[in-house]
């Protein structure tokens, strides 16, 4: 895979990535956006990338932002070679397919090094009912590229696009000035409010569940929906637990270009991380407790009907043994020549099992 990659990157030897002309541009349709900030203000015009990282190593205070979306091999080479982007970085860039995580790549000299990120993306898919078959949580992903003067994002999936935030930012030229270190803190932490919005979405499907559980006018709860929510929960489990150790490393540990000024922020964001991990702990226990509830339910409804089986199957052996004896057709039998024996036998039988039933009754068992 990588020989195949920096064969890629040498045909495509020092190419002229013009953004302004997406459809002449090699990284094609891929292409979202880029921009050029200084000071936390967007330069007007879209230059090449070329162009924009000459005018970033030029004048001190500006950056670079890059938006992709699902690069192919080819339309990532000309980028992974204009900014120094570490090949294997870039493999997991293209491929996606990969798990939370945070590794920094050092510089070769002429460049400084560059921080990767990746980062799952997750979303509600809303639903009427929930079923053994349903959608719950849609997962993508999305890498981070972040050097001293650029950031490049990757986007895999349907969702999770950054256009809201790119403009909310922004608008905060503050924040924005504070360059890549503050776009990533601003990345992951949009990321991690998405968390906790599935993660309370998720809570009312939980709460559905268990009512029906409990419901008894609700009949038989489906096992299979509380299968399909413990399997829904787990991909959001994936998605925000191997997080939590990334997020500690940017908040306690000075990783270039991310800096003591921006720590703090990747702290609380420690916090909020910690919260939704305790949901999804929370709500996984509350998924078993209620799996073992109607398991037991379903445990105790079959007592209940073997019982009522019993009772019902004792109560009938009275009449089918008094007939059974008087089917054997013996000559010399009791009440046979008596104009009184049908209806005492009758009458016996039917007494025998109405303090039959009444015993059971009086037990609970019908």
């Amino acid at each position: 895979m990588i020989r195949t990659l920096r064969r890629a990157v040498g045909r495509a030897h020092k190419p002229r990535v013009d953004l302004s002309h997406p459809a002449r541009s090699p990284l094609g349709s891929s292409v979202v956006n880029c921009v050029v900030y200084e000071d936390g203000k967007r330069l007007s015009g879209h230059a090449s990338a070329e162009d924009a990282l000459r005018q970033v190593r030029k004048h001190e205070g500006r950056f670079v932002w890059i938006g992709l979306h699902e690069p192919t091999e080819a339309e990532f080479a000309g980028l992974a070679e204009l900014f120094g982007l570490h090949p294997l970085a870039v493999a997991d860039a293209v491929h996606a397919h990969q798990r939370p995580k945070l590794q920094r790549y050092e510089g070769d000299g002429t460049r400084n090094g560059t921080l990767f990120a990746v980062f799952k993306t997750c979303r509600y898919v809303e639903h009427e009912e929930l079923t053994c078959s349903s959608e719950v949580v849609d997962t993508g992903e999305l890498m981070v590229f972040t050097g001293t003067n650029f950031v490049i994002t990757v986007r895999h999936g349907s969702h999770g696009s950054l256009g809201p935030l790119r403009e909310a930012l922004e608008a905060d030229t503050e924040q924005l000035s504070q360059g890549p270190a503050a776009v990533l803190h601003a990345i992951a932490d949009r990321i991690v409010d998405d968390y906790l919005v599935v993660a309370e979405s998720v809570q009312t499907d939980v709460d559905d569940v268990e009512s029906t559980v409990f419901d008894a006018s609700a009949g038989r709860a489906d096992p299979g929906r509380i299968y399909q929510l413990k399997r829904e929960l787990l991909e959001l489990k994936r998605a925000v637990a191997p997080l939590d150790r990334p997020m500690r490393a940017l908040a306690t540990t000075p990783l270039p270009p991310v800096g003591p000024e921006i720590q703090p922020y990747f702290r609380d964001l420690v916090d909020h991380l910690a919260r939704i991990n305790e949901q999804i702990t929370s709500y996984d226990a509350l998924l078993d407790s209620i799996l073992q509830a109607h398991l037991a339910q379903v445990t105790v409804t079959q007592n209940e009907d073997m019982r009522k089986i019993t009772a019902w199957a004792a109560i009938v052996a009275v009449p089918t043994m008094v007939c059974g004896a008087y089917g054997m057709n013996f000559e010399h039998m009791p009440g046979l020549r008596s104009p009184f024996g049908y209806p005492v036998v009758m009458a016996v039988m039917v007494v025998a099992c109405l303090v039959i039933h009444r015993s059971f009754r009086r037990n609970g068992w019908l």
